[in-house]
């Protein structure tokens, strides 16, 4: 008789990041998807675990949401994606690194990924530079041929957050980034987050060409004339380093005197758009991405400014 042996398969590289999905709980919920509830929303996620090995779903400990964890960004946007275009509003939290604790030493250990980059010599500094700052470690750096180099890194998971996007930029979209989990490693320490601050609207309604042009110095806007908005959406990036509160309702005062120049048409700068694995890595932790089957919104996981103020004096009284 025949025996037959079968082939050892390979380990599953483990989740290294979660997020939660929880309610869209915004103004404008339920008009735009079918699916609202939380109880359809965990059976599309446990028939999505079903059939997707590297994911696993969890109810957070507040029974509010489920905690998604998956490889990276990139798998929780796909999820995502494909949840919106069967008809799913959802509220998304910011990507969170999966910790272990070390049973030896009791020491907290986060996810070392292997990053391998094939890029052009002339951009390899930018790139080295970059990730070093985020707490990677250069292993190999060597040439490939065709004027391009080959950068071997140990990156904590957390560094990669949002990098992608920022490395097509500074390659110019021709570096080529594969990233593979290598192992569990001692927390490298803080890296730093956003830079600056935000827009947050302070009203609800479409926004108005006029206001935006007004907010256009204070930094890069997300929405455009007509798109609706509400208290606690974000609708910009601030040039500094704080959130600031703005009206984006806000039209001009209509006068019975017509002064020479003040009829032209107002000329906008092009919105900044978010792609949904863009949006995830954007947002702080006090802030949620708002999926729709035709919309994806930026807003404060708390809308009303004076639960926003309560919250931060709470977080920074010292214990």
């Amino acid at each position: 008789a025949l025996v037959f042996e079968g082939i050892t398969a390979k380990p599953i590289d483990p989740p290294t990041l979660s997020v939660t999905f929880s309610v869209n709980d915004s103004p404008y919920a339920g008009q735009e998807g079918t699916k609202l509830t939380t109880r359809m929303i965990r059976e599309r996620l446990l028939r999505e675990r079903d059939g997707n090995v590297a994911i696993r779903v969890n109810e957070t400990p507040d029974s509010t949401g489920y905690e998604v964890s998956a490889r990276g960004e990139l798998q929780l946007a796909v999820v995502i994606e494909t949840m919106r275009r069967e008809g799913y509003e959802m509220s998304i939290s910011r990507p969170r690194v999966i910790y272990k604790i070390d049973p030896k030493t009791s020491k907290k250990l986060e996810p070392i990924e292997e990053v391998v980059i094939d890029v052009d010599e002339m951009y390899s500094g930018i790139v080295v530079e970059k990730l070093s700052a985020r707490r990677s470690d250069l292993i190999e750096m060597r040439p490939s041929g065709g004027g391009k180099q080959r950068l071997l890194f140990h990156s904590p998971s957390r560094a990669l957050i949002g990098y992608h996007g920022e490395f097509l930029t500074d390659t110019r979209g021709t570096g080529v980034l594969n990233r593979v989990f290598y192992s569990y490693g001692p927390v490298k320490g803080e890296i730093a987050g956003r830079h600056h601050g935000v827009i947050i609207s302070t009203t609800k309604g479409n926004a108005v060409p006029y206001a935006l042009w007004n907010l256009e110095d204070r930094g890069p806007l997300f929405v455009e004339p007509g798109e609706k908005v509400y208290g606690g959406m974000l609708i910009g990036e601030h040039n500094k380093g704080q959130d600031i509160s703005a009206n984006p309702l806000k039209a001009k005062q209509l006068t019975n005197i017509r002064a020479a120049g003040s009829d032209e048409n107002i000329l906008l700068t092009p919105p900044n758009k978010f792609t949904l694995e863009r949006a995830i890595a954007y947002i702080a932790d006090d802030e949620l991405v708002e999926v729709t089957p035709e919309s994806i919104r930026l807003r404060k996981r708390l809308l009303d400014p004076i639960d926003r103020k309560r919250e931060s004096r709470r977080s920074n009284t010292p214990k």
